[in-house]
């Protein structure tokens, strides 16, 4: 029955993602409220919301009310939750779901309570956390009660966790606050800098889907372009440029460098028996920051272990909620789960 009743929460920075269990990924919004500033009245969430961003009067504002993973916007973030749940589990008065929800692996007490509580308000029966880390190397398809080391990457839009997992525990984690976003500032300053064109964050994110990558083009093919339209910073006008893949990557490489060192220190901190099962096993990446194109080479250069990207990167986290009460066990034992609901 509480397999039944359960559904997972991806509560990402930049979307949110939630699992139905028989159902699988039912919903996928991004994590943007529009609110009427003068009566602080709720008028768009998710997608109708994410449409206004740039475009709202002075009297709307658009907000994400997750920052770097973690609740910046209680209030907002728990009318967010409570539309997504009702939108997907109805308004069943007598039947109320557990929520199990992925959070960074670096979050302090004070903002694990506080998702906890959210949920709660949003109308969850209960609660769980599971550290993102966990929960994308279950939605990847790695079994995490067995005594072997699995290293997961997942670069999300606020963070990026590094864990390396066994025996359904985190034994050595890492939590950055580099992630997609920070990837899109970098692309702003950028263009900022070298055009003087101001881009809003929309179009920071076109460019890096469509000619991002890691490492520098090695061909004329590979460094693609595409056309950019902004505000001229001299003038105030409208402005065109044409930006190339390996532009892109010199915006976005110090960013990268700081995602290395993060794996590079999760990796000189692990047991010798652990480093022998990922040097076997390799590094799996997770999150949208894993289609970013040649970020699995990059990573496997510069640590010298095998990397691969999961099936469906976006998801895993989503999935992997949806996937914990199948190992609830074996994830309280190795302290997994975290449990904090009244």
């Amino acid at each position: 029955m509480l397999k039944d009743r359960h559904i997972g929460i991806d509560l990402g920075t930049v979307n949110v993602y939630i699992f139905v269990r028989g159902k699988g990924i039912v919903l996928k919004e991004p994590s943007v409220v529009a609110i009427n500033k003068e009566t602080n009245k709720v008028l768009a969430i998710g997608e109708e919301a994410r449409r206004m961003v740039g475009k709202t009067p002075g009297n709307i504002i658009t907000k994400r009310p997750m920052r770097d993973g973690v609740i910046a916007d209680y209030y907002t973030t728990e009318k967010m939750l409570e539309y997504f749940i009702r939108k997907v589990w109805g308004r069943r008065r007598f039947s109320k779901p557990r929520v199990i929800v992925g959070i960074p692996s670096g979050g302090t007490e004070v903002e694990k309570r506080a998702v906890i509580e959210a949920s709660l308000q949003a109308g969850a029966k209960e609660a769980f956390l599971v550290e993102e880390p966990m929960a994308a190397a279950l939605g990847a398809g790695i079994d995490v009660g067995e005594p072997n080391g699995n290293m997961v990457v997942d670069i999300g839009g606020g963070t990026t966790d590094i864990a390396i997992i066994s025996l359904g525990g985190i034994v050595v984690n890492n939590s950055i606050r580099v992630a997609g976003n920070k990837f899109d500032e970098d692309i702003i300053r950028y263009i900022k800098n070298k055009y003087s064109l101001i881009i809003g964050e929309t179009t920071a994110e076109r460019i890096k889907i469509e000619i991002g990558m890691a490492l520098p083009p090695e061909t004329e093919e590979e460094n693609k372009v595409t056309e950019v339209r902004g505000r001229d910073l001299v003038s105030g006008l409208p402005k065109g440029i044409t930006i190339s893949s390996k532009e892109v990557y010199e915006a976005l490489k110090d960013s990268l460098k700081e995602i290395i060192e993060g794996v590079k220190r999760v990796l000189e901190s692990s047991p010798p028996e652990l480093s022998s099962d990922i040097a076997d096993r390799g590094i799996v990446l997770t999150g949208g920051g894993a289609l970013l194109r040649k970020i699995d080479r990059l990573i496997a250069d510069a640590t010298e272990t095998p990397v691969t990207v999961a099936e469906n990167p976006l998801s895993c986290v989503a999935i992997g909620t949806g996937k914990v009460l199948d190992y609830i066990q074996v994830l309280r034992q190795g302290r997994g789960l975290i449990t904090l609901s009244r």
